[in-house]
């Protein structure tokens, strides 16, 4: 009986070490099968914020190209005076041309034509065979001495108040563009919005025709800008003097290398408005045009983030939004800490 207790004993002795390490085996292949399911647990998890960093941006779609509207902002066949005008210093200043330059003009010029002819027939030689020995008058030297400086005072006032809108500072909350001419086309930048700078080239017939533009009038890429609200352009030249021009918005600045000028305005209506360079530099001179195109406020905004740029204001929102949840972390946290001091 002591014989096979001792022979059990021995045996189980023996076989102690291999369940030992059948246990460990088994334990870590366990280990290693639930390995893998909590790696496939997170890797939806995983895939989900790879997708979400690999998903491209909502982007925001341009607003269509306008079109252009005849005779508003270009010139129209047989014109002889000024384009109709979108600015307020436009107004002030087509309304000094045509109602008081020009009949004063004419006045003057048919005045002095009657003149000319009465002396000429009152004073010929067969009328008035013994001359004249009158030495002067008087009265007629004070007339027309006292006149002319009358009618150049009567001038003087409107036009130093239009010399002085046209170079009057923008306000704070203009939109600025920097505009550079270069041989021979435009470039734009808008430094404010975040929008680098875009070159502007006239089209081709075809391609204007197609358009539904005035040939040599049509660039590829306008010059955007909002109605309604201030403007101001930072013009300069980086090879030669170029001269950004147009009629229809009375502004007209030469575009100097090493200088910056400086043009403010405010569009009064969306629309199309046409220009070109006008100071004489080099072949290609008559073949660097210029389109602003002058959107409703809502749709210029719409363009800018099109382009990638950020609206004017949209910072100091977007600042406050991102502060929200900060604020309200900083409540929750603070929230344990006062009632651990109750």
């Amino acid at each position: 009986m002591k014989k096979v207790k001792s022979l059990v004993l021995t045996g189980l002795l023996a076989l102690a070490p291999s369940l030992a390490m059948g246990g460990y085996a088994l334990a870590q292949d366990n280990t290693v099968a639930a390995a893998p399911a909590t790696e496939n647990a997170a890797a939806p998890a995983e895939s989900v914020a790879n997708a979400t960093e690999a998903a491209p941006a909502a982007t925001v779609a341009a607003p269509p190209r306008m079109k252009p509207t005849e005779g508003i902002g270009m010139p129209k066949p047989g014109e002889i005076t000024l384009q109709e005008q979108f600015t307020s210093t436009g107004h002030t200043a087509r309304w000094l041309h045509d109602v008081m330059l020009l009949p004063l003009i004419t006045i003057i010029s048919v005045f002095v034509l009657i003149l000319m002819l009465y002396v000429m027939v009152r004073f010929r030689r067969s009328a008035n065979p013994v001359p004249s020995k009158t030495s002067h008058n008087t009265l007629i030297e004070v007339i027309w001495t006292v006149v002319p400086v009358v009618i150049l005072l009567v001038i003087a006032v409107p036009s130093i108040g239009l010399l002085a809108d046209q170079y009057k500072p923008a306000p704070k909350d203009a939109v600025v563009v920097k505009v550079t001419g270069y041989q021979w086309y435009w470039g734009y930048e808008y430094p404010d919005n975040g929008i680098p700078e875009f070159v502007s080239n006239m089209l081709p017939e075809d391609k204007a025709k197609e358009n539904g533009e005035p040939y040599l009038l049509a660039p590829d890429n306008r010059l955007v800008l909002p109605a309604g609200r201030p403007i101001k352009l930072i013009i300069t030249g980086a090879d030669v003097i170029h001269a950004f021009a147009v009629p229809s918005l009375w502004v007209k600045m030469d575009a100097v290398p090493g200088r910056l000028n400086e043009k403010s305005f405010t569009i009064d209506k969306p629309g199309v408005y046409y220009g070109q360079c006008s100071e004489l530099c080099g072949a290609r001179h008559g073949f660097m045009p210029i389109a602003i195109e002058a959107l409703p406020p809502e749709q210029f905004d719409q363009w800018v983030l099109s382009q990638g740029g950020k609206p004017a204001g949209a910072a100091a929102p977007a600042a406050a939004t991102a502060s929200a949840p900060a604020n309200a972390e900083k409540t929750a946290d603070a929230a344990p800490a006062a009632d651990a001091k109750i």
